[in-house]
């Protein structure tokens, strides 16, 4: 149930602000009932923490707000304080809490300066002894919700105490405007047997981090029955406002304890190589408070690829040879940590049309001592993966004697199909894929690459597709 909770600071013998006419315990009780108004004339459900001139600690309210709080319900709560008067600086202020996005925020933001009233800033306020943390108490609990402090003025202001006295309603209405949209655009999934984040991020076209990230998720695990926020497509593509194309092409995440680049690629639907080749990393090493490029969803999808619907009785190895690929590639193509099935699931199959005719033309080849896939690849002009996947091999372990079969695709008779690159500063196998159209994979298969590593004035042979 969507609801919103008000919470107008002070009382009793707390006033908190006096300024000329204005007394902040009484334009905050004001504010807050006429805010109840328009939000119950707009079908939306709202509660009052302080319906009259009562005196409540901290405590007391926060008592209050959870006693009103069900489970599944999608709750807003504002809190109306006036956070500094200590300067004559006119001016609104919007704090919403570290685990929320800025969708709510902006847009109340843009609804007050829309009648009038200046807003300085909309923003997020760490705890200095603990970053982890919001500074202001009132936005740090309940967790489940989202919580914002409107700071609406400064009444030591000549301008905004005049506005604040004379535009109760008109504030009102814009925040109750706000919200409505923001209400609006929530897109609600409830939870069905079977579904996993990862799933569910698919089915939406958006990623697990994403999902996470909308419904205050710390972990991945879902309940059967919940209710999830799907953010809509709006509200993701906001954070690329005002980039040019090269920055929309990446967006910044920041390391936090307990991450992999293995973890995060599974969250963004990207792979560990690309985040690798993006930032020129040579090891799988992180630091907490690394700042990580990682590829937006329209710069990830380079691989071509339907969607398959488990049925009962399927198995990976029944899967891989319907669609002739193999176990693996569908497993990196999904991001899946673990080999089980679930009947409904979705799957990524990788479009291989033509990969019969491909790989139907191989030779054999008998391993000797020295030899290892890299060599065997270069000789044949073939790549380490092209082998693996013919011999269904899952890890570069050969043993002499071996008999191994070795594509003889059609590209390698189409090795002339293609154009030299002369690698410059800031360049990495994946801008390069983008640019050409092509993947990194086929990028190090055509140049018979064994890492990322790229150095500025080598020539590289780009596939003409």
């Amino acid at each position: 149930m969507q609801k919103v909770i008000i919470n107008p600071s002070y009382g009793g013998v707390s006033s908190g602000i006096i300024s000329n006419k204005f007394i902040e315990k009484d334009f905050n009780l004001e504010l807050a009932k006429s805010l109840q108004t328009k939000l119950n004339n707009l079908g939306i459900t709202s509660y009052l923490i302080r319906e009259d001139d009562s005196s409540l600690t901290n405590q007391n309210r926060l008592n209050k707000i959870n006693t009103l709080i069900n489970k599944n319900d999608e709750v807003i709560i504002l809190t109306f304080e006036i956070i500094d008067s200590s300067n004559n600086e006119s001016g609104a202020k919007v704090i919403y809490a570290l685990r929320d996005n800025d969708t709510l925020a902006r847009d109340i933001t843009s609804n007050l300066e829309n009648i009038g009233l200046t807003v300085i800033k909309y923003y997020q306020l760490r705890d200095p002894n603990n970053t982890n943390l919001d500074f202001y108490e009132l936005i740090k609990e309940p967790s489940t919700s989202s919580n914002l402090i409107l700071s609406l003025g400064n009444p030591s202001n000549s301008f905004d105490n005049n506005f604040l006295l004379t535009n109760v309603d008109k504030i009102a209405t814009a925040i109750a405007s706000a919200i409505n949209t923001y209400f609006a655009s929530s897109n609600i999934y409830i939870v069905q047997r079977g579904d996993t984040l990862y799933s569910i991020a698919s089915k939406f076209n958006i990623t697990v981090d994403e999902l996470k990230k909308a419904n205050n998720l710390t972990s991945n695990a879902i309940i059967v029955g919940n209710e999830l926020i799907i953010p809509s497509p709006s509200e993701l593509d906001n954070n690329l406002e005002g980039l040019d194309e090269e920055d929309k092409m990446y967006i910044n995440y920041t390391v936090k304890k307990g991450d992999s680049l293995y973890s995060i690629a599974s969250n963004y639907n990207t792979s560990v190589d690309i985040i690798k080749d993006i930032n020129n990393l040579t090891s799988n090493t992180l630091q907490v408070n690394q700042i990580l490029k990682i590829p937006t969803s329209s710069t990830s999808s380079t691989i071509d690829y339907n969607n398959y619907t488990v049925v009962k009785g399927d198995s990976w190895y029944s899967i891989a040879k319907k669609f002739n690929t193999t176990v693996n590639t569908i497993i990196d193509l999904n991001n899946l940590t673990n080999n089980n099935l679930s009947i409904g699931q979705i799957l990524k199959i990788p479009n291989t049309e033509g990969t019969n005719e491909e790989i139907s033309n191989y030779t054999t080849y008998t391993v000797k001592k020295g030899d290892s896939l890299y060599t065997i690849a270069s000789n044949y002009n073939t790549s380490i993966n092209a082998i693996k996947d013919l011999n269904n091999l899952t890890s570069n372990i050969l043993s002499i004697g071996q008999v191994l079969q070795i594509p003889l695709t059609s590209s390698s008779a189409s090795q002339n199909n293609y154009t030299n690159y002369t690698v410059k500063s800031g360049d990495s196998l994946y801008r390069i894929a983008i640019a050409y159209n092509t993947t990194v994979d086929k990028i190090k298969s055509f140049n018979n690459l064994t890492s990322n590593n790229l150095s500025i004035g080598q020539v590289l042979k780009i596939p003409l597709n």
